[in-house]
């Protein structure tokens, strides 16, 4: 069995970099699609792909995140449950080996 890890939280500093950076990078694909010397088409469909990665990787952390918080509760449970079997053993009670 795992140990369930110590998960830090993530610092403001580190949440604005990454927020920052995102914009940032979103924002300059976007000028990019505008730029680029093609038509309305070319254009609509490269914006629609930016829509659906971005989405995409916002649903695929949100699973990521799900999937690590069902792991913790079961660890913690799973744990629990050892814990309970410990303390109903008595080692100095009489009968037991």
């Amino acid at each position: 069995m795992t140990t369930p890890s110590i998960q830090r939280p993530t610092t403001t500093a580190f949440f604005v970099q990454s927020a920052i950076s995102f914009g940032l990078s979103l924002v300059a694909l976007m000028v990019g699609i505008v730029k680029l010397p093609v038509g309305a088409w070319e254009r609509g469909f490269l914006g629609l792909g930016l829509v659906f990665v971005v989405s995409s990787a916002f649903t695929l952390a949100k699973c990521v995140r799900d999937r690590q918080e069902v792991e913790e509760v079961t660890n913690r449970v799973d744990k629990a449950r050892i814990d309970k079997l410990l303390i109903e053993q008595d080692a100095f009670k009489p009968g037991q080996v």
